[in-house]
């Protein structure tokens, strides 16, 4: 692996942080270029590498990178562009569930997996079998890369308890997710170091047993039949 993030687009993230208005980024449209192609040939070589320990059906770095105009439509904050290059990867096929993102930018970088906004078919499904086996969850959620990696898991939380479920159920903070995904973050010395696409693909790959384990659970019945 060699592709890494260069200095000077981390400079030109640097420099919209400070100047984040169109007249600023079309006279510099230059350096965003530069810096939007060394993304995408960092993409496309972490792609290469995930596809060795994951069936991804995201076609190529570029297609994985997101737009850098921020919508600003219903938003309180108007400035048009990002201060980071963000993207994800999509798992192929329907028994694959979950989702990588990956955000690089100074002081804003971070990997995370998971469900970030499940449907409200999935969330009901992930409910039940919390409520019914949830010391599975719980011993799928010690798995020790998964912890040393990222730690606990995140997403946001009812304030309440969900309706059907008893308040005082063992596993009640986790029937109160609304999302399921785990996060890390990484400091601009490691994103500019040339280990960090080693680093950021030996992340995503540690996601690998939640990832296989919600994919069980999201595409079977309560009697471990395939609904796919």
């Amino acid at each position: 692996m060699s592709a890494s993030i260069n200095k000077s687009t981390f400079q030109f993230l640097k420099d919209i942080q400070k100047n984040n208005d169109r007249e600023w980024f079309n006279k510099h449209k230059d350096k965003y270029l530069v810096s939007h192609e060394n993304m995408i040939s960092f993409c496309n070589e972490l792609l290469m590498e995930m596809r060795k320990h994951d069936n991804i059906e995201t076609s190529s770095g570029k297609d994985s990178l997101m737009r850098i105009y921020r919508d600003t439509r219903f938003s309180k904050d108007k400035t048009p562009y990002k201060t980071h290059f963000g993207g994800g990867f999509k798992r192929a096929t329907a028994k694959l569930r979950g989702g990588y993102y990956f955000q690089v930018g100074p002081g804003e970088s971070l990997a995370a997996g998971g469900f970030f906004v499940p449907s409200k078919e999935d969330l009901i499904h992930l409910r039940k079998d919390i409520d019914v086996n949830y010391e599975d969850w719980e011993k799928m959620l010690k798995n020790k890369s998964l912890v040393k990696t990222f730690g606990k898991l995140r997403g946001d939380k009812l304030t309440t308890v969900p309706r059907g479920f008893d308040k005082d159920h063992p596993a009640i903070e986790l029937l109160r997710h609304k999302s399921f995904y785990f996060e890390r973050k990484f400091t601009d010395k490691e994103v500019l170091d040339p280990s960090f696409m080693k680093e950021l693909n030996q992340t995503f790959k540690n996601l690998r047993s939640y990832f296989d384990f919600m994919s069980e659970v999201l595409t079977t019945d309560a009697n471990g039949v395939s609904k796919i």
